[in-house]
């Protein structure tokens, strides 16, 4: 497991020889109210989340208050909305920063952000921020992925939507910028997202194709494709919580309530454990049945030279005995010392064995 990649984040290590980093992405389901926002952070405390995450921009930073068309939202959870409005609704207050980096500090969870420009990112390195988070629709965006690199801290790149080049340009801007320490996240940008447009086995690839940390940012309604992510060697599972998922606020709707997050946490797990390693011996808790297994025993006392034919014999539990596999080579052979039925054969009491 050594030969695998790792980073480190907030002086945990994260890599497939770890169990499962989980993010617990609070976005915009705060919906507008700081005591949520601190009460997100303390869902993804007690519940177990490796991190807390949230999200730094301002509509400004973001979009244009612009009318013209592409600039209105027209089809799915957002439709009808101008993206400036949405961003408007769905961001963080900047003030807000301090304490909830300081009430994450309280509760002892790492907390760290997506920043979407290079201000954003001027703010998070005030404030301490252990790592970044570049969001899928920034992942075309090199010159803010090399600014976050040039930061020196470890950076985590989402890839929905992203080609094959466009992942591979990524990587490249932030090694170019000064990254050291880069994990990837399959992603599918919908929102909630199919589980059957998450092609899995492209995380296989991707390990092999690009050699990060990889892991699975997951906008499914539930856990199934996170724990199936981590069977195919998903270091980091990020996924939204929210307080209530009929709150009404923009991400509520796909994300996780606080016992679903509790249970995401225990079962990718579970699943990382049950991984384990290549193993065909004995397992601990197989050591006490072993004896249970089928062996040969005798069913008929013998006396000494006696031969032994198939009635003498019969494979049956307990497995003190001979192995089963025995039973040819033993037929037809005379028994060295007289045996008793209901003992176990032994290969030594067996002449020409």
């Amino acid at each position: 497991m050594t030969d695998h990649p790792e980073i480190i984040i907030d002086g945990r290590a994260i890599g497939p020889a770890h169990p499962p980093y989980v993010i617990a992405e609070v976005s915009a389901n705060h919906n507008g109210r700081l005591d949520a926002a601190l009460a997100l952070i303390d869902v993804a405390a007690e519940r177990g989340a490796s991190a807390v995450k949230i999200q730094t921009y301002r509509a400004d930073t973001i979009t244009l208050n612009s009318s013209r068309p592409e600039f209105q939202i027209t089809e799915g959870l957002w439709a009808g909305q101008s993206l400036y409005d949405l961003y408007e609704q769905a961001h963080t207050p900047w003030d807000w920063h301090p304490a909830l980096f300081a009430h994450a500090r309280a509760r002892g969870i790492t907390m760290f952000s997506s920043p979407f420009d290079a201000t954003a990112i001027d703010l998070l390195e005030d404030l301490g921020a252990p790592a970044y988070k570049i969001a899928s629709f920034e992942a075309v965006d090199l010159p803010l992925i090399r600014y976050a690199a040039s930061t020196g801290k470890p950076m985590i790149i989402s890839t929905g939507m992203a080609d094959e080049t466009e992942i591979a340009e990524a990587i490249q801007a932030a090694r170019d910028g000064g990254c050291r320490q880069l994990a990837l996240l399959h992603c599918v940008s919908g929102y909630p997202a199919p589980a059957g447009d998450y092609n899995l086995r492209t995380l296989s690839d991707m390990i092999a194709r690009y050699g990060c940390v990889t892991g699975l940012s997951d906008h499914t309604l539930d856990n199934t494709t996170a724990i199936a992510a981590v069977a195919l060697g998903a270091a980091i599972v990020e996924k939204h919580i929210t307080l209530d998922r009929n709150g009404g606020g923009p991400d509520d709707s796909f994300s996780l309530e606080p016992d679903d997050l509790a249970k995401l946490v225990e079962t990718t797990r579970t699943a990382w454990e049950a991984m384990g390693r290549v193993d065909y011996g004995h397992k601990s808790s197989e050591r006490g049945n072993a004896v249970f297994r089928r062996s040969l025993y005798f069913v008929r006392d013998l006396a000494a030279g006696g031969v032994i034919t198939p009635d003498d014999v019969r494979s049956v539990r307990p497995g003190f005995g001979a192995a089963p596999k025995y039973l040819d080579a033993i037929l037809g052979r005379r028994v060295r010392v007289a045996v008793q039925a209901e003992t176990p054969v032994q290969l030594d009491q067996i002449e020409g064995l």
